[in-house]
């Protein structure tokens, strides 16, 4: 079953290259990083992985062992930008990881075949 889209993925494009071209407000950010999270939920269906970009969203994603309870046993943290930044190619994971921008945790926490999109 694929993921259920709540972003209209024109909106989301339009969102992610607003981003991209230095638009930073709120609003632009927000919708950039649900339409993102929703690709890569699309792209990578199952379960497996929790991927949270707070304030704004969190997705299950990666084929595997579904979670059901309590924390996740793999979990990928970051900031709103990071995350756009991984997504878009402007950072790798190894050097968003090294530097400590994202908090990976779990043996399936390792986005990086899936990023950047």
């Amino acid at each position: 079953m694929s993921a259920r889209r709540r972003i209209d993925i024109l909106e989301g494009q339009a969102a992610l290259s607003a981003w991209l071209n230095g638009e930073s407000s709120r609003p632009v950010t927000a919708m950039a990083v649900r339409y993102t999270l929703e690709e890569l939920a699309a792209r990578a269906p199952g379960n497996s992985v929790e991927v949270r970009v707070p304030p704004f969203g969190v997705t299950q994603c990666i084929a595997g062992p579904r979670h059901t309870r309590g924390t996740p046993p793999n979990v990928v943290e970051c900031d709103a930008g990071t995350w756009l930044a991984l997504v878009s190619g402007g950072t790798s994971w190894a050097d968003a990881v090294g530097r400590g921008l994202v908090a990976a945790s779990g043996l399936r926490a390792d986005l990086s075949a899936e990023l950047p999109f």
